[in-house]
């Protein structure tokens, strides 16, 4: 009997954790269609009206002069889908808390790390999927994609996704209101945002911003990004940093959330309240 119990509560393997979790996030998405409306409807009114609007306007210096702002912006854009995706995708963890499946879960005999890898990996699957919908716009701008151009661009997409789910799920650790954790995302993330890049070419900008703009991870990612976007062409600008530096920049970036994610569960009466 003795050997039943102690098989009973044996810890379940990490892959499982990680497999059944990842599961889940992906059948919650599918059944809130609204959200890929609204995670990709968002971006899309902000690159249509931003780009008509600044688009006499955008002259940058370096080798984007002669992109138009809608192609310049397009890149930004495509990564604003994923960091929508990811707030709406960690917001689940508090979700999850209020309706009890949360404390359940993390007094199962799995691994804590394979719970908060699981979320992480679902979140950033759904965003890299969202954000390949936004790349399937890149030739009505005139931007052909190569095979090898997009598998670059997906792999830079997967490491800022990842980055970004680890951040929305340290956060959402240690909050108990979905509208706290919206203000407090849109508070950090749109920031981050406007100044990676996306927006307006680090070559222009005052020398404070372009020194917030460098200590920015989320530059590295799109910068990352837009040059996979470009592969053996002409770059869309000049912002200094290599692909060797964007690639190390954004997958530290990433593990340094997947990292700091796993601690904040594993803290003492966090996820269960108990």
């Amino acid at each position: 009997m003795n050997t039943d119990t102690s098989s009973s509560v044996r810890r379940a393997p990490v892959s499982l954790a990680v497999y059944s979790m990842w599961r889940r996030e992906l059948t919650r998405f599918w059944r809130q269609k609204s959200r890929l409306i609204g995670a990709v409807a968002t971006p899309l009114v902000f690159w249509l009206v931003l780009g008509a609007g600044f688009g006499r306007s955008f002259n940058p210096t370096g080798g984007a002069s002669d992109a138009s702002y809608l192609e310049y912006f397009f890149p930004g854009t495509v990564v604003l889908a994923v960091l929508f995706t990811a707030i709406y995708s960690t917001i689940s963890i508090i979700e999850d808390r209020q309706e009890g499946f949360l404390q359940g879960v993390m007094v199962a005999p799995v691994s804590r790390g394979g719970i908060v890898a699981g979320k992480m990996l679902g979140a950033t699957t759904l965003a890299v999927v969202q954000g390949v919908v936004m790349l399937m716009l890149a030739p009505l701008i005139g931007l052909p994609l190569s095979f090898a151009s997009f598998c670059y661009a997906i792999a830079a997409l997967f490491g800022v996704a990842l980055g970004l789910s680890g951040l929305g799920l340290m956060i959402a650790w240690s909050m108990d209101s979905t509208a706290g954790f919206h203000a407090i995302m849109n508070l950090l993330l749109m920031p981050m945002w406007l100044l990676s890049g996306a927006v307006f070419p680090i070559a222009d900008a005052h020398p404070i911003l372009k020194a917030i703009m460098y200590a920015n991870p989320l530059t590295y990612g799109v910068s990352g990004f837009r040059a996979g976007l470009y592969h053996n062409t002409a770059a869309v600008s000049d912002d200094g940093i290599s692909i060797i530096v964007s690639v190390v920049v954004t997958v530290l970036f990433a593990m340094f959330m997947l990292f700091g994610s796993i601690r904040m569960a594993n803290r003492p009466n966090r996820g269960g309240r108990s």
